[in-house]
């Protein structure tokens, strides 16, 4: 290790001194051995893209830079050749570097950053002595910084970013997965690559406070700046990656199971979805430790507890020709973790570090069945670790099955875990109105830092006095409208479809929380909620081709799926700063409906016209309406332009059923929607295996195009069955892959 560590940092030398050479000869001055550590320096601008700049702060070893420590967030070291390199005294200058200009000043030491207008976006101040850097918090909201914390405009809080379910208010805000994105909605955005710190947005200056002088170099920033929403959301994922796409199964519903009685409780309630026709993809069971009695012996064991499942394998079986996918809860107790599954792992000397031994202990298991895991804890785990586990859970389990999407739940993860295509989830929040509430502008800020893969548990974790059947159903709504759609929580049987109407909890497990409740009887025997939980799973499924394009989307751009008004209408103050409802893909309003007892909602709509999802009615926007609700609604608009496609319904993503997909038209605007497809669950699509279809509407002539998208193909079958609607206008096609317009 010795020798490959000090071959690393001589690549790494020898690449500074080589771009050094390409440089023009840096400013310094003859007293520059006199003055403090602190001042002994580079600085170095370099350009990243024509919207994105890095601006680094190096300490000078022995005449060179230090290296930037390296967590894994970035997708590379390095970007391209610095602009300018600083060194010592040197007087005031600008500095050209892709689209932007920065001004320079050494005392105090600023960057100015204008476009190319030379309108100043935005200006950092950094002391040298204690790694302060200072920076315009500007009159438009700022948003991102990863899950958990204030919301839902980051102005007027700090943030200390600790990770975890130790941070800020987990009963209502949940776990954090600090990240240091943050996106000024006026343009710009900025992310601290190095060091980790507390962010202070309480005056006009906002501050980031590295955690110690000590450890404030090397400083490592990139800026971004575009007027362009998408712009910025895809310069994020220029520097941290792309998502990976997940199986299509894992956008179903999912459904978690606590204490389990028996092997026949497990297959029973696997039998009861299919035999009501409640529509679900996937069974998860906790872990022993977590509750009395798991899939496990006890916490991070991967043995089987037996007294539940005498025989896995044939469980799993079972399971599998119900067409159900069985995850599993998993736990490291390790709290430091590195390198990767592809390491060898040696027996005689485990290494209780290293990816792959931990790997190795999944795999027997993964072996038997098991399709997907759902790693637990890991709140110690510092942030390239936190990395190593979240590539550990995709690149491990295609060692076994190489062509298979893997699937894992994390609860902890940080900048650039969208690799690896991890899904996210908000911990051990408390079942109170408060928290859904909260969970709204958590998921928009969640999914603006690039994690577009996210949910919670559903009804909250830990029932209280205010966990009512209401509670539960609002809740529901609002998961069919989450990238991952899973109930899970304490009382557990109140977390099925028909748990509501059953006059039992479930077993009771009270744990350490004060506030910890059952509901009170009277609230047992609800028939209401079954048919309701029906209508959302049944809309989820049959929303699938639009969700998966959408999906789709974001792997190729970096957008994501539930988006903040403020990605389609940054001129509307209003939309940029509403954070109780949220874009659906880019053309269905979501607005949860988040109050006890609530008749109406209020729900503020763009510019454009809409349409209520309900009704059809037709509604002009740029304007706040309230609209009308009962139990079974949750408010839902379609704006003017939109191609929606809507599939049959299924109770589960992979059944084939002979019925064509809709695609509904809502008039009033000029609109584009590309339809992907693939097998859903291989790598295939990487190869040229997909089909998109581009459908484009005209409004003016009333007329729908549609053509193969370039680079697909026709999967099979060759020929697909579409119903075009337009209102009450219904029109067959039959689409072979070769143009086609409709008119209407």
């Amino acid at each position: 290790m010795d020798k490959q560590w000090k071959r690393r940092e001589l690549l790494k030398q020898l690449a500074v001194a080589s771009t050094a050479m390409l440089l023009p000869e840096v400013r310094t001055n003859a007293s520059q051995a006199t003055q403090t550590n602190a001042s002994l320096s580079e600085i170095q601008i370099a350009p990243v893209s024509l919207h994105t700049i890095r601006l680094s702060i190096l300490p000078l070893e022995n005449g060179q830079p230090k290296a930037i420590p390296w967590n894994s967030s970035l997708i590379q070291k390095l970007w391209g050749l610095p602009s300018a390199k600083l060194r010592g005294e040197f007087i005031a200058q600008t500095v050209k570097c892709g689209g932007l200009s920065i001004n320079i000043s050494p005392n105090p030491l600023s960057f100015s950053v204008a476009n190319a207008k030379g309108e100043e976006l935005q200006k950092f101040t950094a002391d040298r002595e204690t790694g302060v850097v200072s920076f315009q918090t500007g009159d438009a909201p700022l948003l991102g910084l990863g899950e958990g914390g204030p919301q839902f405009d980051r102005r007027g809080s700090t943030d200390s970013m600790v990770s975890g379910q130790g941070g800020y208010h987990l009963q209502t805000h949940g776990g954090r997965v600090p990240i240091p994105w943050l996106i000024g909605t006026s343009g710009w955005a900025i992310y601290f690559h190095q060091p980790y710190g507390t962010f202070d947005f309480t005056g006009p200056q906002s501050k980031f406070l590295p955690t110690h002088p000590s450890a404030a170099f090397p400083l490592d920033i990139f800026f971004v700046a575009s007027p362009d929403p998408a712009t910025i959301l895809s310069e994020y994922a220029r520097l941290t990656g792309h998502p990976e796409l997940p199986p299509l199964w894992s956008f179903g519903y999912q459904q978690s199971h606590r204490t389990l009685a028996s092997e026949e409780e497990v297959l029973g309630e696997a039998a009861t979805f299919r035999e009501k026709r409640l529509p679900c993809d996937a069974m998860i069971y906790l872990g022993t430790g977590f509750c009395p009695s798991g899939w496990n012996t006890e916490n991070g064991s991967f043995v089987w507890n037996s007294r539940v499942f005498p025989d896995p394998k044939k469980a799993l079986d079972e399971l599998h020709q119900q067409n159900f996918r069985g995850i599993v809860h998993v736990v490291i107790l390790s709290d430091k973790l590195r390198g990767s599954v592809h390491d060898p792992c040696e027996l005689s000397r485990y290494d209780e570090e290293l990816a792959s031994c931990h790997w190795d202990a999944h795999r027997k298991d993964f072996a038997m069945g098991v399709d997907g895991w759902w790693p637990d804890e890991g709140d110690p785990l510092d942030i390239p670790s936190r990395l190593v586990r979240n590539r550990m859970y995709w690149e491990g389990p295609q060692i076994d099955r190489p062509n298979e999407r893997p699937y894992a739940l994390h609860r902890n993860g940080y900048a650039g875990m969208q690799r690896y295509g991890s899904f996210l989830w908000s911990g051990d929040v408390s079942s109170t109105w408060e928290t859904l509430k909260v969970h709204l502008p958590l998921a928009v800020n969640t999914g603006l830092t690039g994690i577009p893969y996210w949910g919670t548990d559903i009804g909250g974790f830990v029932p209280t006095k205010e966990f009512t059947a209401d509670l539960y159903v609002r809740w529901f709504q609002f998961g069919a409208f989450c990238t991952l759609f899973r109930s899970h929580g304490r009382a557990w049987k109140l977390r099925l479809p028909w748990g509501w109407n059953t006059g039992e909890v479930g077993p009771i497990e009270k744990g350490n929380y004060r506030d910890w409740a059952t509901p009170d009887p009277s609230e047992l025997h609800n028939p209401q909620v079954e048919p309701i939980c029906r209508k959302y799973l049944e809309l989820r499924y049959k929303m699938l081709p639009y969700i998966y394009s959408a999906v789709r989307e974001s792997t190729t751009t970096g957008m994501p799926v539930m988006r903040a008004l403020w990605i389609h209408y940054p001129d509307d103050p209003k939309a940029v700063a509403c954070g109780d409802q949220y874009l659906w893909g880019k053309s269905i309003m979501v607005a949860p409906v988040v109050e006890k007892d609530a008749t109406t909602r209020k729900v503020y709509l763009p510019k454009g016209d809409w349409y209520d999802f309900w009704t059809n009615e037709r509604t002009e926007g740029a304007r706040e309406i309230t609209r009308t609700v009962d139990l079974e609604t949750m408010p839902l608009y379609v704006r003017a332009g939109t191609i929606l496609p809507l599939g049959p319904v299924k109770q589960y993503t992979a059944e084939k059923v002979d019925q064509p997909c809709s695609i509904s038209i809502y008039p009033g605007a000029d609109g584009s929607f590309l339809l992907y497809e693939d097998d859903g669950s291989s790598f295939n699509y990487r190869k040229g295996d997909w089909m998109g279809i581009q459908m484009t509407w005209n409004d003016a002539t009333r007329k729908l195009t549609l053509h193969l998208a370039e680079g697909s193909r026709m999967l099979p079958p060759t020929q697909r069955k579409l119903e075009v609607q337009l209102g009450k206008d219904t029109q067959s096609v039959v689409f072979d892959g070769k143009p086609q317009t409709v008119s209407f």
